[in-house]
C-alpha cells in the first residue's frame, strides 16, 4: 500500500500547496508598476502603446481584451517565448525539459483514462488499443525529452562560466531531483515500453488495491512523491506565479484615478511602514526606542 498512499498524499499536497501559493500571490500588495508596452489587453493603438496615448484619455471609454492577454500568456507558458527571442541557444535545452514535462503530464492523463478502461473491462476495444499505443508514444517521448533537458541544463549551469555565477545550490538540487526521478523511471520501465506494468499500478491506485512493485519502482515513486511535494515550495512553482507576474505586474496598467480601486491600492501600499534595515536613503526604518535616564 506504500505506493498507493504516496500517490494520494503527494498529489493532494501538490494541489493544496499550489492553491495556497496562488492565494499568497493574490494577496500581495500593489507592485512597483513597470508600465511596459505594448500591453496585450489594450485594443487598437497605432503606436503599439496604450490607452494613455489618446488625447484626454480620461474622458474616453477604455476597451480591453482579456482574451488577447491570455493568448500572449499561453505563448510564454507553453513555448517559453521570451527565452526563444532573447536566448535561443538556451531555449532548445530548456524547452526540451518543459516539453518533456508537458508530455509526461499528458501521459499521466492517458494512463488514468486507459486504466479506467481496464477497470471497466473495455481494454479489448479498438479505442483502448489506440489509446494504449498513444500512451506509449507520449510516455517515451516525454521521458527522453525531459531527461535530456534536465541533464543538459544541469551540465550547462555547471560549466557555463556566466550561468554558474548566478546558479544557487537550490537550482542545482532542483535539476538533480527531476533528473533522478526521470532516470529511475527510465530504468523501471525500460523493459515495458507498453507501460502495462505502470497501468496495473495506476489501476491499483484508483481502486485502493495494494500493488506489487520492485525496489527500483518503489524508489521511483518515492522520488516522484518528494518532487510533487517539493515543487510548490520551491522556485519551480513559477507555473503558479507566471500568471500573476504577467497579469498583475507586466500588463496591469489600469489608470489611477481618485476614488477607484487602483487609488485604494496605492493608498494601502503607501501606508506600510518600512521594517527593513536597508541603507538606501529612501528607506528610513523606525528608530529604536531609547531609555530615559
Amino acid at each position: 500500500m506504500l505506493i498507493v498512499i504516496l500517490a494520494y498524499v503527494s498529489i493532494l499536497a501538490f494541489i493544496g500547496l499550489s492553491a495556497y501559493k496562488a492565494y499568497q500571490y493574490s494577496r500581495m500588495p500593489l507592485h512597483g508598476r513597470l508600465e511596459l508596452y505594448p500591453v496585450p489587453k489594450e485594443k487598437g493603438h497605432k503606436h503599439g502603446g496604450s490607452y494613455f496615448e489618446e488625447l484626454e484619455w480620461w474622458n474616453k471609454p477604455r476597451e480591453t481584451s482579456h482574451g488577447s492577454e491570455l493568448v500572449e500568456m499561453l505563448k510564454e507558458m507553453l513555448f517559453i517565448k521570451k527565452l526563444f527571442e532573447n536566448q535561443r541557444p538556451l531555449w532548445w535545452i530548456s524547452y526540451a525539459l518543459h516539453l518533456g514535462i508537458y508530455l509526461l503530464a499528458a501521459w499521466t492523463v492517458l494512463l488514468v483514462i486507459s486504466s479506467i478502461l481496464v477497470i471497466s473491462g473495455a481494454e479489448g476495444s479498438g479505442f483502448a488499443s489506440v489509446l494504449f499505443g498513444l500512451t506509449s508514444l507520449v510516455g517515451v517521448l516525454g521521458l527522453i525529452l525531459a531527461t535530456f533537458g534536465s541533464g543538459i541544463l544541469f551540465l550547462r549551469r555547471v560549466f557555463d562560466t556566466t550561468l554558474s555565477k548566478y546558479t544557487t545550490p537550490q537550482e542545482y538540487f532542483n535539476l538533480l531531483l527531476i533528473y533522478a526521478a526521470l532516470v529511475t523511471g527510465i530504468f523501471a520501465w525500460i523493459n515495458d515500453l507498453s507501460f502495462s506494468n505502470v497501468r496495473n499500478i495506476v489501476v491499483g491506485i484508483l481502486t485502493f488495491t495494494p500493488v506489487e512493485a520492485s525496489t527500483l519502482v518503489t524508489v521511483h515513486f518515492v522520488l516522484l512523491a518528494i518532487m510533487f511535494v517539493y515543487i510548490p515550495l520551491s522556485k519551480m512553482s513559477h507555473y503558479v506565479g507566471k500568471y500573476f507576474s504577467f497579469h498583475k505586474v507586466l500588463w496591469e496598467n489600469d489608470p489611477n484615478l481618485a476614488g477607484n480601486d487602483v487609488d485604494a491600492k496605492v493608498k494601502k501600499a503607501t501606508s506600510y511602514k518600512p521594517q527593513t534595515k536597508w541603507s538606501a536613503p529612501h528607506i528610513n526604518p523606525p528608530a529604536a526606542p531609547t531609555e530615559n535616564k
